[in-house]
């Protein structure tokens, strides 16, 4: 069964500039675990059969609305019905004055009560994806995370065979770090990763026979992002003579990483090969494949050779879990 992950409330609220107007408690206590929102029309308007308290609640100009519309008694009804439910947290957008009923039954029933000046459909999109990546399911791997022309490229290999060397190299090229020797990879969407470094070890890289450095404070906050979409993957290893090296791109293989293919490449590793340039040509050409062009099969084309065989099914070299 998936691991479930939550974010507390005071990150919530901090990072997406919220204003508390009422809060039982600390809010760094009160935890949100699910990636859902919703708006409770139908449970103010008495229907409360699938409503569920561990989405947060969005009260805007609709629900106000339908509020003032009521007689009340039948709006303290209403709210009362509602807050009783015990919803994780209830947002007031638009920048909204509470309805009196609602800070005396937020308090009664230890509900935290927000309010946000964004538009309702805006800030219900900012808080979707913010919770979207927040709650993601998510593993850690060995690895350096860089973005290259734009490309999210995950280096992986053995310990040794010089993957932070040449993420530095890529670096000085004008490239950026988001995390070495650890990549904490979130499941976004189905079809999307996020790689990120986790936060005591950002923007640092170990190299051996000089130590930790600092990426940022030696190549500027230009050279280092926080995030990046994983959009493929780079293995390198030690060149091994007895093993036979895809020489023509033709037969395009994956890793499943939670559950999404992510292509591979692997790289040989040999003295005088310039891995940072053959990385940079890598990010190009997956970049070219994506948009539906493939250097390989315009060859064997040219050369009068049929490439239009039925495709055979992903080549999957191995599952992360």
């Amino acid at each position: 069964m998936p691991k479930s992950y939550s974010v507390t409330l005071a990150k919530m609220i901090k990072d997406n500039f919220l204003e508390i107007l009422s809060v039982p408690s600390d809010p760094s206590g009160i935890y949100v675990s699910s990636p859902e929102v919703n708006r409770p029309g139908l449970m103010l308007a008495g229907h409360d059969r699938f409503f569920d308290p561990k989405r947060v609640q969005f009260l805007g100009l609709g629900e106000y609305g339908f509020l003032n519309s009521l007689t009340d008694e039948e709006r303290k009804e209403s709210l009362e019905r509602f807050f009783s439910a015990k919803p994780c947290c209830v947002i007031i957008t638009r920048g909204l004055e509470p309805l009196a009923e609602m800070r005396v039954f937020a308090e009664k029933y230890e509900i935290p009560l927000l309010r946000s000046n964004d538009s309702t459909s805006g800030v219900m999109s900012t808080l979707i994806s913010y919770l979207g990546v927040e709650l993601a399911e998510r593993i850690t791997r060995h690895g350096v995370l860089v973005e290259v022309y734009g490309e999210g490229i995950l280096i992986i290999g053995d310990s040794g065979v010089g993957k932070s060397e040449t993420a530095v190299e890529l670096i000085n090229r004008g490239h950026r770090l988001i995390a070495d020797d650890a990549v904490e990879i979130r499941r976004v969407s189905s079809k999307s990763l996020v790689g990120s470094a986790p936060d005591n070890i950002r923007h640092f890289i170990e190299l051996r026979g000089v130590g930790i450095i600092n990426a940022r404070n030696i190549f500027g906050i230009s050279a280092v992002k926080m995030t990046e979409r994983i959009n493929m993957i780079i293995k390198l290893e030690i060149w091994n003579e007895n093993k036979v090296y895809d020489r023509l791109g033709l037969e395009d293989e994956y890793m499943t990483v939670l559950g999404i293919n992510v292509p591979v490449t692997t790289v040989p590793v040999t003295p005088g090969r310039n891995l940072a340039i053959i990385i940079e040509t890598a990010a190009m050409n997956n970049r070219q494949k994506r948009m539906g062009y493939s250097a390989a099969k315009e060859l064997m084309q040219s050369l009068g050779m049929n490439m239009d065989e039925e495709k055979s099914p992903p080549n999957v070299l191995e599952e992360w879990h």
